[in-house]
């Protein structure tokens, strides 16, 4: 346990996650950690703490399970000799790179695991903390198709320290994002959740399109936040203390879990226009909040 924190380490009997989202270009994700440091008032996996008995609040962010023996069910599942070497999506429900692997290093024994079986895998993070495995990563992406997507939604620290506490500046992210691409490494960043009122004006999202490129990004994909059960609980409350004036805006885009088709379409046009704009590719195979659900292990 450490500043509050409690780590629940647990042996899980299988790692690979079997999607099923349809419309998704991967079908199998990893979780190394189940809860998240990060503290995003807006995360979409906070319902999935509930699966295990807890709360999508305090407990998502606070009772973190760690998976201590991954790397080696990982080594068995891909040995099968049914396993076709698609594509892994590394962090669907959590950070990979949260505070937690500083500690655990589960993440790094993965992907030590990936590159013995040149397993294709790609990633989201918010943390600069990759960099503590650069030349995995490195190896990584001589070896087979590696790639990071790093979660930047906002470079404006104010709303950072309101909506996800828990990270690192979005500076430190882009210049993360840099090092990982002087390395060889295919990097984009995912503009997501753009937060309607908050950072969908031109002016946001503009300039995280233009830090993306001038940090070497080869992508630039957005997502509109949305609010499913579990996370809407946790994000109202935040949105009427920090933004107060935004709270009626809510109530009527987010009567459902997604904002309005029409505002959606046109956020989602004018990042293509500033993606044109900058030179950068489409929307990675790696979602930041696929639709439906995933099955989930333990």
């Amino acid at each position: 346990m450490a500043s509050g924190i409690v780590f629940e380490e647990i042996e899980c009997k299988s790692i690979i996650n079997k999607t099923n989202t349809p419309g998704l270009d991967f079908n199998w994700s990893i979780n190394p950690y189940r809860g998240c440091q990060h503290a995003c008032v807006y995360c979409f996996a906070r319902g999935t703490h509930e699966y295990l008995g807890y709360d999508s609040g305090r407990d998502f962010e606070s009772r973190i399970v760690v998976k201590i023996n991954a790397a080696g069910v990982l080594a068995e599942q891909l040995r099968r000799p049914g396993w076709r070497r698609e594509t892994i999506a590394l962090g669907t429900a959590c950070d990979p790179y949260q505070q937690a692997e500083l500690k655990y290093g589960i993440t790094r024994s993965i992907l030590k695991v990936m590159l013995q079986y040149e397993q294709p895998v790609h990633m989201l993070t918010k943390s600069p903390s990759v960099l503590r495995d650069i030349k995995l990563w490195s190896h990584l992406a001589r070896t087979t198709d590696a790639q990071i997507a790093f979660s930047i939604p906002t470079l404006d620290g104010a709303i950072q320290k309101k909506l996800e506490p828990g990270t690192a500046r979005a500076a430190k992210r882009l210049e993360a994002l840099r090092q990982l691409v002087d390395a060889g490494v295919r990097c984009g960043v995912m503009m997501a959740p753009i937060i309607p009122g908050v950072t969908d004006d031109d002016g946001h999202m503009e300039e995280v399109a233009r830090a993306a490129k001038d940090s070497g990004a080869s992508f630039v994909a957005p997502n509109v936040l949305h609010l499913k059960p579990g996370t809407k609980e946790w994000f109202m409350p935040a949105l009427r203390e920090a933004y107060p004036h935004l709270t009626s805006r809510y109530e009527k885009y987010y009567r459902g879990p997604y904002a309005p088709k029409e505002y959606t379409e046109r956020v989602l046009e004018r990042v293509a226009e500033l993606r044109d704009r900058w030179g950068m590719g489409k929307t990675p195979a790696l979602p930041l909040a696929p639709r439906g659900q995933m099955k989930l292990d333990l």
